[in-house]
């Protein structure tokens, strides 16, 4: 029965990938018989070069890409560095939760409301600090929608720094920080130089998967850069998605050439980081002995700077959506009102309901292939590789999707729920099976053991022993799965051909040049729906445990796998 329900996990989660690449590849090169588009050639990637401006937008992918992944990867170890295992790390802790659940399109609307040319930071320096009109617009301007992408690569550093703290937790306690500092130390060297010559090489090679994870979602995101990102021209894969997006059906090979091509810069980024990786801990490490001094960079400030941010981020979102009258440089609203939330309302619950649904249903079901694929490599030691287990998460959705569409197309073209459900399954399986990847290797197998000793069937052991200590991880993998759903946008809108709405995609459709106030309500409940999961992950691990609790005071030791009542 397990072998069957891995091959299913096989056939729903990583075997769709092949379709999805070689769907898009064979479109690239003109053959679409659909569109009597025959013979195979080369003029889609004539027409993808051959676009004014098209060199600029893959020198910004490249920029952003490679800046914001990088700057997020310093501040994270700084922030270890300076607080890991003081009490600063406990209070670290406790707010990646809710940075976590906050979504990138959320954060990046946020990061507008703060830093666009009338944004909440331009009118402070107006009307507080007495700046002159003209200098507050010069100095905010480059923020959002520049033309360097620097307000772009700010915001997507800063919204990846939680994520890389939440993986290097697992990692770090692997390498044994406390020991490797004593030794270090005892060697002459200042706690800064220990962190960054001796914990710094091991960390950054075991930190290497979610490194490609962020650098290939910074590559390929589009709705973040719709949102705050340069427009002449955008970045390659919000132009790509423009090109897929063309009226003209005659000019889909150039669209799908541009989607091969971002797959190709993806490979070559990765390629780099490998390149990078390697030069830092192996080749070039002199760095590594050459003093018992180094730098050390504030990265409780840091870390207190992105809390700052996301504390002004959300009162201000929930400002905009009372606000009637806001005039420039006004520090706060002249005039209140709660009309535009009794318009959106009628039509916003039936967005969040339906959000919700597609989230717990695709939630649900990438939590239970997961589990089936632990269960299968602990019974069996034999699995897919990772790599591929994780390459949703490293190939660009837009290199992919089109594929997918044509295949969802070719089995079913009026199912558009169950083929938007399916891709959330897809796309938030590798995030749910690889947070569950350390607490199912954590799992000592003894307890298990004992079990079957005393006469328990496999079944009553998994339920009644490994099921309870495995709980809470299991309850927060499903919460991620849930908020990565949450955060699809692509996946919805190619699957769904429009047809089905979600907050996230109203979000992204409001922000480009609608009603601030209807905007500011669709994104903070679309901050709000994933931290709601969180939170529930949370509730029911806490009930969990007090109920063990419970019922370990109410059974004695000995009779605790038996459930028997013990007589003296």
């Amino acid at each position: 029965m397990l072998r069957l329900l891995y091959t299913l996990l096989v056939i729903v989660c990583i075997l769709p990938t092949i379709p999805g690449l070689l769907g898009v590849v064979v479109a690239s090169l003109g053959y679409i018989p659909p569109l009597n588009l025959h013979h195979f050639g080369l003029s889609g990637f004539e027409q993808v070069f051959s676009w004014q401006g098209v060199e600029t937008s893959i020198a910004l992918t490249f920029t952003t890409a490679i800046f914001s992944s990088y700057l997020a990867c310093l501040v994270t170890f700084a922030i270890l560095a300076s607080s890991w295992n003081s009490r600063w790390w406990k209070s670290i802790e406790l707010l990646l939760s809710p940075l976590l659940a906050l979504p990138h399109v959320a954060f990046a609307i946020g990061f507008a409301f703060l830093f666009a040319p009338t944004g909440f930071g331009a009118r402070v320096m107006v009307d507080v600090l007495g700046f002159e009109q003209q200098s507050s617009v010069s100095e905010f301007a480059w923020l959002v929608k520049d033309p360097y992408g620097l307000g772009l690569t700010l915001m997507l550093a800063m919204k990846e720094v939680p994520f890389l703290l939440l993986m290097s937790i697992p990692i770090l306690k692997q390498l044994k920080v406390r020991e490797s500092l004593q030794i270090a130390t005892s060697l002459g060297y200042s706690s800064s130089a220990a962190w960054w010559r001796v914990l710094l090489p091991q960390w950054f090679t075991k930190i290497r998967f979610p490194m490609l994870a962020v650098i290939a979602y910074s590559l390929s995101v589009v709705d973040v850069a719709l949102i705050i990102g340069p427009t002449n021209p955008p970045t390659f894969a919000v132009l790509v998605w423009q090109w897929f997006n063309d009226p003209d059906l005659n000019l889909l090979p150039r669209a799908s050439a541009g989607a091969v091509i971002l797959f190709a810069i993806a490979s070559l980024l990765i390629a780099v980081a490998r390149t990078v990786e390697y030069l830092v801990v192996s080749r070039c490490n002199r760095w590594q002995y050459s003093g018992r001094h180094s730098i050390r960079i504030p990265g409780k400030t840091l870390f207190l700077s992105l809390l700052t941010v996301v504390a002004i981020m959300t009162p201000l979102t929930v400002l905009w959506t009372f606000a009637q009258r806001w005039r420039f440089p006004d520090v706060v609203p002249s005039q209140y009102t709660v009309r535009f939330w009794q318009y959106e309302w009628s039509s916003m619950s039936g967005v969040i309901t339906q959000s919700l649904t597609i989230a717990i249903i695709a939630a649900t079901i990438a939590l239970l292939l997961a589990i089936i694929g632990h269960e299968y490599r602990s019974k069996y030691r034999l699995q897919v590789p990772g790599f591929i287990i994780a390459i949703p998460m490293l190939l660009p959705q837009l290199s992919v999707l089109f594929g997918l569409q044509v295949m969802t197309l070719l089995l079913s073209d009026q199912h558009y729920l169950f083929w938007v459900c399916w891709s959330h399954v897809f796309f938030a399986f590798p995030f749910v099976y690889l947070s569950l990847d350390g607490p199912w290797r954590g799992f000592n197998k003894r307890y298990t053991q004992v079990s079957l000793s005393l006469g328990k069937s496999p079944l009553q052991t998994w339920l009644r022993i490994k099921l309870p200590l495995l709980f809470p991880a299991i309850v927060f993998a499903w919460a991620i799965g849930a908020s990565v759903s949450l955060a699809q946008y692509l996946p919805t809108l190619v699957l769904g051909a429009g047809r089905i709405s979600t907050i996230t995609t109203e979000a992204v459709a409001l922000s480009s040049g609608f009603d601030r106030r209807v905007t500011a309500i669709y994104a903070l409940f679309q901050a709000l729906l994933p931290l709601v999961f969180f939170s529930l992950a949370i509730l029911i691990s806490r009930l969990n445990n007090r109920y063990r609790r419970i019922k370990i005071k109410g059974w004695p030791i000995n009779d605790a796998f038996t459930r028997k009542p013990h007589h003296s």
